[in-house]
């Protein structure tokens, strides 16, 4: 059996970006921890990413997670925001990576489908299987829920990728 692993899921946002912390052993998944890092919306943008910066660093090192996971975004239909949720994102990904974790990325219809059965489901439909699959999570925020779900997605998922990656290096 592989040893436990610590995975944290990252819902990226400028305004709220949720984490959540998973441990998973086998088929088996533990809740650590979860919630959100908010950014304050008055500041200009390179002050509220730094906010997002320090408050990611600061669950890696409470927390000290193995692997992580960031949902990827769709695109906007306003290029501004797009971009600002871009950037937001681009901090979700280098900060754990500065960390020297992995960093997977997962579609929102591919956590959906993994945690609901259904690629579509609604943010309610997300937090009543979090509910069902970690019993002991207390989810303060949809967002943080939604990171919850992206933690089991890759629990779910990581032993294909690494799989696949073993294959292309042997053949």
């Amino acid at each position: 059996m592989a040893p436990p692993i610590r995975i944290l899921g990252i819902d990226p946002g400028l305004r709220k970006t949720g984490w959540g912390i998973v441990i998973s052993e086998g088929s088996k998944l533990s809740f650590v921890a979860c919630g959100c890092i908010e950014s304050d919306g008055t500041l200009p943008l390179g002050q509220r990413l730094r906010q997002l910066h320090e408050g990611l660093n600061k669950v890696l090192a409470a927390h000290r997670p193995h692997e992580a996971a960031v949902e990827e975004t769709f695109i906007n239909r306003d290029p501004q925001s797009a971009l600002k949720l871009g950037q937001a994102r681009g901090i979700a990904l280098v900060v754990p990576a500065l960390a020297g974790l992995d960093v997977a990325e997962y579609a929102a219809n591919l956590v959906k489908k993994t945690v609901v059965g259904v690629g579509h489901a609604d943010k309610k439909q997300v937090q009543a299987m979090i509910r069902v699959l970690l019993p002991k999570a207390e989810t303060s925020s949809a967002d943080a829920a939604d990171a919850l779900a992206v933690a089991i997605c890759h629990a779910q998922h990581r032993g294909m990728k690494a799989l696949v990656a073993q294959m292309r290096v042997a053949g």
